[in-house]
């Protein structure tokens, strides 16, 4: 835990540890602009939630100087399958991606912030811990946060990085406009046996919901799934239960290291940026897991917002990034909506088309999408 006492004032106060915050903490850094990280936890968490981290993320790690050692404790996967149960229908292949990182990382979330944490302490920087942010008020000169003990930082700008209930975009009065999905998600990682094997990502369509396996190191694999109403703390034999229902024969799980159930919701921050407050990562848009997303949009928005604050381009960050986050809530939205279709004859028309379009363009064009090179 750090409990360093908090300057008098900075630059830019970034409310949120993660990947977000901490991505454009060390943007700030390698620039030479003072600021300040605060996050409500006494340490980071050790739990891995986000488990990918795409082409165009690893890019952007390049330019922070923190891409060699995440990718050295992580696992390259190929290509991305798609399933209706043991049917193979469609594989995206990232391997012809035109980029120095053609391929998925799979790595857990809390190695990828260690990885950028260490690298924000090289530029002389850290995250001060434990401090909750109560209020956040602006006027013309600053920002004043008051922490819940009491305590306040005086700052040129604040940014949100803290989260769907980003105590910012509240303060800043900007409203999360979208919706809930009615199914709740299951996260967890096992060890199993995996007939696939931890060579690609598996999206597994079903009648009783979207399903994705993913590798992950030291043995482990991910999962992912909708269901209908899950158990607070999924248990090994629900886990079992759900892949034996959606891929029958293809798993036998042998440990379960890490479960939880959590509601996705998709929704985009109406403006990212109110006078001296900003937003970036969840606290600008959510969305469904499935392409693993997510923190690889919220740590390109932690790099864009620094580049803009070192080049006095603030205005132009929402032109720059909101845009992205309408186009990937809307990507994965559609793709949980196929993959977790009821209708027969919608399911039937999609399993019959999707090895046809395999022969097409399309594998190529959703894997530049999911590896969001489009967004450069």
């Amino acid at each position: 835990m750090n409990t360093t006492a908090l300057p008098a004032r900075t630059e830019v106060a970034i409310v949120g540890g993660g990947p977000t915050g901490l991505a454009l903490a060390v943007t700030l850094a390698s620039a030479g602009i003072d600021h300040v990280v605060l996050d409500r936890l006494a340490e980071g968490a050790n739990t891995s939630r986000a488990a990918v981290v795409h082409a165009r993320t690893l890019e952007v790690l390049d330019e922070l100087g923190a891409s060699e050692e995440l990718i050295a404790r992580g696992v390259q996967v190929t290509r991305f399958a798609v399933r209706d149960g043991a049917r193979r229908l469609l594989t995206v292949p990232f391997d012809r991606l035109p980029t120095p990182h053609p391929y998925t990382l799979m790595v857990p979330q809390y190695e990828t912030e260690a990885v950028l944490l260490d690298r924000l302490r090289a530029l002389g920087g850290d995250v001060h811990r434990p401090y909750e942010v109560a209020s956040v008020v602006q006027d013309e000169d600053g920002v004043t946060l008051t922490m819940t003990t009491g305590e306040t930082l005086r700052a040129a700008y604040a940014v949100g990085a803290d989260g769907m209930h980003s105590t910012v975009r509240q303060a800043a009065g900007i409203g999360f406009t979208g919706n809930a999905y009615a199914e709740s998600f299951v996260l967890a990682d096992v060890v199993m046996d995996w007939a696939p094997g931890p060579v690609e990502v598996s999206l597994t369509f079903g009648t009783a919901g979207l399903t994705v396996v993913a590798p992950l190191p030291g043995g482990h694999y991910r999962v992912v799934a909708t269901v209908d109403d899950a158990p607070p703390a999924p248990d090994i034999d629900f886990v079992q239960r759900l892949l034996d229902e959606r891929a029958p024969g293809q798993a036998r799980i042998s440990g379960l290291a890490w479960s939880s159930r959590f509601r996705v919701h998709h929704r985009v921050a109406d403006h990212y940026r109110a006078g001296r407050l900003l937003l970036a990562g969840d606290a600008a848009h959510v969305h469904s897991p499935a392409g693993g997303q997510g923190m690889n949009t919220g740590i390109q928005d932690g790099h864009a917002l620094g580049r803009a604050f070192a080049t006095g381009q603030l205005d132009g960050y929402e032109a720059q990034r909101r845009p992205v986050a309408q186009r990937v809530v809307s990507f994965t939205h559609r793709m949980t909506r196929v993959a977790t279709t009821r209708n027969p004859m919608v399911r039937g028309a999609r399993n019959t088309m999707l090895p046809l379009l395999g022969h097409t363009a399309l594998p190529k064009k959703l894997a530049t999408e999911l590896a969001e090179l489009n967004y450069r």
